[in-house]
């Protein structure tokens, strides 16, 4: 990622960060919705699961400029998921969700520009949690 990327993400998320709950309850809907399979993999109650993601999603946003610095907890976080039933698979449906979240809670502010930057850090991330989970193998598909 750019430093022009990076800024991008913190930027864009700072204007989500206001409407947090708002947004992880969007990212869930949407998540069930497009993937089914994947809600017996959460709790019946979601209020907890919803709070850790954006907390999560904070972190890592606040980390990319320092992206060394968060490694250790997504290595850490890939490995969990994968106790949780988390497959290679599922990455790219998570990506999708997220992305389809952002675009509807930045609503004008999703540009090309942000688009691309938060393509690129999920994308970042996603691979290194997959490379760390499932190995170097499983990442490069």
């Amino acid at each position: 990622m750019t430093p022009e990327q990076v800024k991008l993400v913190q930027d864009s998320f700072s204007k989500v960060a206001p409407i947090a709950d708002q947004a992880a309850v969007m990212f869930y809907d949407r998540l069930f919705e497009v993937a089914p399979s994947v809600k017996a993999m959460f709790p019946a109650d979601m209020t907890e699961q919803r709070k850790k993601l954006m907390a999560t999603l904070a972190a890592v946003v606040n980390g990319l400029s320092d992206i060394e610095s968060i490694l250790p907890a997504a290595s850490a976080l890939a490995v969990r998921h994968v106790s949780y039933g988390a497959k290679p698979e599922h990455y790219p449906v998570v990506g999708g969700a997220l992305l389809w979240t952002l675009e509807k809670g930045l609503g004008e502010a999703w540009t090309p520009e942000v688009a691309a930057a938060w393509t690129a850090a999920y994308g970042t991330l996603s691979s290194f949690m997959i490379s760390e989970a499932y190995g170097k193998r499983q990442a490069a598909e």
